[in-house]
């Protein structure tokens, strides 16, 4: 197995966004290699934190990176959409600061046997962040349904040609299933005409669709953001780096909502709903990696920072 290493995207944006409180309580639910949590520990004298991540090669990296740190955190194999189960467990009511990266680890893209890159061709079709999970990216290529496939490719891809390629991966796959990423790159550049294949690798958004759809990436993610800012303590702050359009685009909404004083339809006159304002949104604009960081790290050129509040 290679070593587990990843770079933290935005990691003293993210210090500042968190806005550290010694003793404070702080929740990590992407924990990856542990970057980001190793800062908070450091830098917030006597703070305590609760991690979890899908992946047991990450926790096993993370648990060796924080072992400074011994007894002021608690790593829980979950997906960060449980915080409510895990904060709970760790007898924790509130918190003083909550990060995601939403993103996936440079470790989890290098490391062949994973299936995330469509950069080796011989990599197996797996794409699985939890590898204790059984759904695969070869079973969604394999069993579903050229409607649902064209659903998978052109929500969470943005492929204008999700249905040409859906198609084509039905009528391939009865002959011989799919089983490593040079399969599906074939039928991909066979099926994008040319002309739109020069603005970088054809087959990029359809291998992210994929693993969004196998790790159910947006799936309660919304709620999630919602449930987190509220077990906040007042002036905790809720930080998120999104990598893409989709994700960027439930943050924003979901901060938008939270910081909303009133969502009664415009044109009722009285407010009705109750509904107050529950954080302050603290950078309208996206925080984006400096030129500095991306020629040291060019992961980081697509990653998204947005920053709120609790009042």
């Amino acid at each position: 197995m290679a070593a587990f290493s990843h770079t933290p995207v935005l990691l003293e944006e993210c210090m500042q966004g968190l806005n550290l409180k010694d003793s404070g309580i702080y929740f990590d639910g992407t924990l990856g290699g542990a970057g980001h949590s190793r800062e908070i520990l450091k830098r917030a004298k006597g703070s305590r934190l609760v991690a979890t991540d899908l992946d047991l090669d990450a926790i096993e990296a993370a648990r060796q990176n924080l072992s400074e740190f011994e007894g002021r955190f608690r790593i829980f194999h979950s997906n960060f959409k449980d915080f409510e189960d895990v904060l709970d467990e760790a007898g924790v009511e509130k918190l003083d600061g909550a990060i995601l990266d939403l993103g996936i680890s440079s470790y989890q893209i290098d490391n062949d046997s994973r299936g995330f890159s469509y950069m080796a061709g011989d990599a197996p079709l797996d794409m699985r962040m939890n590898r204790e999970q059984e759904l695969t990216a070869a079973d969604i290529l394999n069993t579903e349904s050229v409607q649902r496939l064209t659903q998978i490719f052109r929500e969470y891809g943005e492929e204008r040609f999700a249905g040409q390629i859906a198609a084509e991966v039905a009528r391939r796959r009865d002959a011989q299933p799919f089983r490593y990423a040079k399969d599906l790159t074939k039928v991909v550049t066979d099926v994008i005409p040319y002309k739109f294949q020069q603005s970088g690798p054809p087959q990029r958004k359809v291998f992210q669709a994929l693993r969004i759809a196998v790790n159910q990436e947006l799936e309660g993610l919304y709620e999630c953001i919602l449930g987190l800012a509220r077990r906040l303590n007042p002036e905790g702050r809720l930080v998120i780096i999104s990598f893409h359009s989709l994700e960027d685009r439930i943050v924003k909404t979901a901060y938008n909502y939270l910081a909303a004083d009133c969502v009664c339809p415009k044109n009722i006159p009285v407010c009705v709903c109750g509904k107050r304002s529950e954080i302050r949104i603290v950078n309208n604009k996206p925080i984006t990696a400096n030129p500095r960081e991306v020629a040291l790290n060019p992961r980081a050129s697509s990653a998204k920072l947005r920053v709120a509040e609790r009042i």
